[in-house]
Formats: C-alpha cells, sequence, structure tokens
C-alpha cells in the first residue's frame, strides 16, 4: 500500500534499446497537445514527402549518434535513393522551415523543437515493446500490487533501468480519494496511529499524542462510530463537513473530540513527498550531463519537488482523462523555464479514485518511441481503478 506517514509530537549514450516496430508509418496513440503559445499542428510549414522522411531519418540519427547528421552520411546508410546533394539541398529547406538547425558553420543539422515535435506527432514508429520486455515489466509490477509504496519505486527503476533517463512517479493527490476505512492502532508513549485506507490501495498514516488509556473495546466502538459517519467520502468533503458529521456523536473516550480538534491534520493533502524518481546514475550516461554545470543543475531541478510536481500535475490537467496514455512535453513545451533543456514523457494512473503521474524526464534528444512504450506498459499495469481494488489489509497495524 502507498503509505504517507506524519508525526506530530540499459541502453548506453542515447542509442535506443531494442523496440518491436511495425514498418508501416503511423501516428502513435500519443497525446501531444503542445503548450499555450506554441506553434500547432497546423501552422507548421507544410512538407513534402521528401522532406517528410528526410527529417524523420534526421532525428533518428540524431537520437543515435548523439551529433550533428550529415547529409553524406544519410545517403550511405538510409534506403533513400538520393544523392547526397538532393538530401543537403533539403536539410537546407527544412533549416529554412524551422525544423533543422545546425550548432556551427559547415556542420551537419540537428532536430529543432519543432522538428522534435513534427517526428513525435506524425513521423515516429508506433510505439511498442518486445513482448519479452512486456512480460518483464507486467512480472516484475504485479508483484508488488499490493504495496504501492514499493510499487512505485520499482516502476521508476525500471523505467530509468529500460531507458537510460530519469524514472518520475507522482502519488495521487489524496482529496479525491474516497475513505474505505479508518482505523486507530495504540502505540506506545501515549500515541495513537490514525490508518486512513482509501479506495485502490492508498493508505496515509498520521500519529497523534492521547493521554488516557483505553482498552481495545473502546477505541473499537469509538471506529465503529468514525466509519459510520465518514466512510465512502472523499477527504475534501470531510475536511469541509466533519464538524456537521461529527458534533452530535456521544463518546466518552475523547477520541472523537480528538478527531474534530486535528481534523486539518488528519484529512488534509500531505505538503511533501509526493515525488520519487530514481535512476540519476543512468541518467548521467547520456553525452548532455557530461559536464559538471549540466549534472548540477538537473540535481538542483529533481531536488526542488514543488518546482516538479507543479510541472507534472499542469500536465495532467492538459488530459485529464488520459490514464494510460502518454503525453510528451519537449523542452520549452513545458510550463517551467527551468526545465527548457528537459523533455519529459508522463502517463497518468489510477489507485481507486485518486490518479498519479508515471514517467520519464531526460534531454529532448531522448529515443521517444521508446519511451511512450515504456510508460504507457508500466502506466497500465499500476492502473487500478476502484471497482478493481484489492481487499483492504484486515490488520491495519501493519501499514507503515
Amino acid at each position: 500500500m502507498l503509505s504517507l506517514n506524519l508525526e506530530i509530537v540499459q541502453p548506453l549514450d542515447g542509442k535506443r534499446g531494442p523496440t518491436s516496430c511495425s514498418d508501416n508509418r503511423v501516428i502513435p496513440n500519443v497525446s501531444t497537445r503542445p503548450a499555450d503559445g506554441e506553434e500547432r499542428h497546423e501552422e507548421r510549414p507544410a512538407l513534402s514527402d521528401r522532406e517528410r522522411a528526410i527529417l524523420r531519418l534526421v532525428v533518428e540519427e540524431f537520437i543515435d549518434e548523439a551529433g550533428p547528421v550529415g547529409s553524406r552520411s544519410l545517403a550511405k546508410e538510409s534506403s533513400l535513393d538520393l544523392s547526397a546533394a538532393s538530401i543537403r539541398n533539403t536539410m537546407a529547406d527544412l533549416e529554412d522551415m524551422g525544423y533543422l538547425d545546425h550548432p556551427y558553420t559547415s556542420a551537419g543539422r540537428v532536430p529543432t523543437r519543432m522538428g522534435y515535435r513534427t517526428f513525435v506527432d506524425e513521423l515516429m514508429d508506433t510505439p511498442e515493446l518486445t513482448p519479452v520486455e512486456r512480460q518483464v515489466l507486467k512480472m516484475r509490477l504485479e508483484q508488488l500490487v499490493s504495496d504501492t509504496d514499493e510499487l512505485l519505486r520499482e516502476s521508476t527503476r525500471l523505467l530509468s533501468k529500460l531507458s537510460n533517463l530519469l524514472g518520475i512517479a507522482l502519488t495521487p493527490r489524496l482529496s479525491t480519494g474516497v475513505l474505505d476505512r479508518l482505523d486507530i492502532v495504540p502505540l506506545s508513549g501515549s500515541r495513537l496511529m490514525f490508518v486512513l485506507s482509501m479506495r485502490g490501495g492508498v493508505v496515509k498514516t498520521v500519529v497523534l499524542r492521547f493521554d488516557v488509556d483505553l482498552g481495545r473495546s473502546e477505541i473499537d466502538r469509538a471506529v465503529s462510530l468514525l466509519n459510520e459517519r465518514l466512510a465512502g467520502l472523499t477527504l475534501q468533503e470531510i475536511r469541509e463537513t466533519y464538524t456537521e458529521r461529527l458534533g452530535d456523536l456521544r463518546d466518552q473516550t475523547g477520541l472523537v473530540d480528538l478527531i474534530v480538534d486535528e481534523a486539518p491534520v488528519l484529512f488534509s493533502e500531505p505538503e511533501e513527498g509526493r515525488l520519487q524518481f530514481e535512476g540519476t546514475e543512468n541518467i548521467l550516461t547520456q553525452p548532455e550531463f557530461q559536464e559538471p554545470d549540466d549534472v548540477r543543475r538537473l540535481i538542483e531541478i529533481i531536488e526542488d519537488e514543488d518546482r516538479v510536481v507543479e510541472v507534472l500535475e499542469n500536465l495532467f490537467e492538459s488530459d485529464p482523462d488520459a490514464v494510460g496514455t502518454a503525453t510528451v512535453r519537449i523542452g520549452g513545451e513545458n510550463d517551467d523555464e527551468e526545465m527548457d533543456a528537459y523533455s519529459i514523457v508522463t502517463s497518468p494512473y489510477q489507485l481507486g479514485d485518486t490518479i498519479g503521474t508515471l514517467g520519464v524526464i531526460g534531454p529532448p534528444r531522448m529515443d521517444y518511441a521508446r519511451a511512450v512504450a515504456l510508460v504507457e506498459n508500466a502506466a497500465n499495469v499500476i492502473n487500478r481503478p476502484a471497482d478493481e481494488s484489492p481487499p483492504s489489509d484486515p490488520d491495519p497495524s501493519t501499514a507503515s
């Protein structure tokens, strides 16, 4: 179970891994909604079939090789029946239209953000994993379905390992979660642990001081009264109506009074600890992170939880119904200037009535098809709507 606790007192250097792809080039099932102000698909300069083919090859080779792409290498290595001069002229046209750029005089070309966006929207292979990779993800994650904390940690580890990007997970907001059951567990030192079990397996625990010595039967009676009034409501509903719902309860133990006094804490949204990330050592193998300043900037960003959470939640709000479907934001499409140097591929997942986010962060030069396939497959394994929730843990004292 995902436990939120509060106590008061492989491919290297950007090389693409094995991806099973169709020979037919079709538009993938990817949400590619540009950020506000970003050029829309219909506003991009129209491309001929030759220009589209060469743009796709430039992007794919740049992703593989991490260096400017020249016309001569495309003429030798591609199946295009074109001379180097013809390819060079087409690349120059693509540069004039804003799809390609070149880092310095006489160098080959590199994709611009618009080039990447067109590639993702229109030219990228259908995102797929091999059957073996899908089976590995399913086996590794499904065995952790009853421990959501470890499930998310393992998901981010696998995403990072299989993509050489930074795996990220954002735990769900609890306000929309429906309370399945509230339990109270006596602890040593005049303390009680309140266990809020939500539909879908998310658990929040809060430890409060309580100096009255109560027997188990007295606690059970109070818990039964509390669940009659609160179970089946969202935490937001409880926060807004707890006084009216609990004010008339006759309880000699003092537990109801304690819950009323501490309701803003008990039923609150956690202020931190929602972001998990794994795989810093993997993303540092990418050529974009070989300089100390680049590494420092990346670490500063991922350690700023509020910033990353805001960006990820903005991505979700752009398409809240896309559970299990990836959204791709490229460089400056992100809502934070400090994250302009990174691309993000995310997918919402559902636990009961709550929604979290799973994904990867990396340089714009990432294998988008593979990233999309990995994120979507992992999110679909994790996804557990309310009607598919596992049974609640019969022993609340096992909550961590």
